[in-house]
């Protein structure tokens, strides 16, 4: 596992997506499920490329996936999102998850990523983006 954050760390990107982590979404070991937290990330990811799009996107990568430590239950999870690149069709993204313990207050960023969409039609073709306003 990578370091922590230190305290002189902060969010990168814009909040997208807040909730609270509760006991239903841990695994057999009573910490919150990797899967849960990869599913929060790509639906705050795909909220951003959305609006970027100004329409329906597909994820189509997930890399560079990173866990720094476990969400508890009970942490305020927040997710950040931030576009690094875009090409023709498709929107780059780092995303970051940070929590918020609910015991302590402590500020810790817990898993990062880069998630790459591609636009498409209603009908699931690749589409191009449209220009930024």
């Amino acid at each position: 596992m990578a370091a922590p954050s230190t305290p002189a760390e902060r969010p990168e990107g814009d909040l997208t997506l807040q909730t609270v982590a509760f006991p239903k979404d841990t695994n057999s070991g009573g910490d919150v499920f990797g899967g849960w937290v990869i599913s929060q990330m790509d639906i705050a990811a795909g909220t951003c490329a959305a609006q970027r799009a100004k329409g329906r996107c597909s994820t189509v990568a997930i890399e560079a996936m990173r866990f720094h430590a476990p969400i508890l239950v009970g942490d305020l999870v927040s997710v950040y999102t931030q576009i690094v690149k875009t090409g023709r069709t498709s929107i780059t993204m780092h995303v970051e998850t940070w929590v918020r313990r609910q015991r302590t207050g402590e500020l810790l960023r817990v898993t990062e990523g880069d998630f790459t969409f591609v636009a498409i039609s209603s009908s699931g073709v690749t589409r191009e983006l449209p220009p930024l306003d």
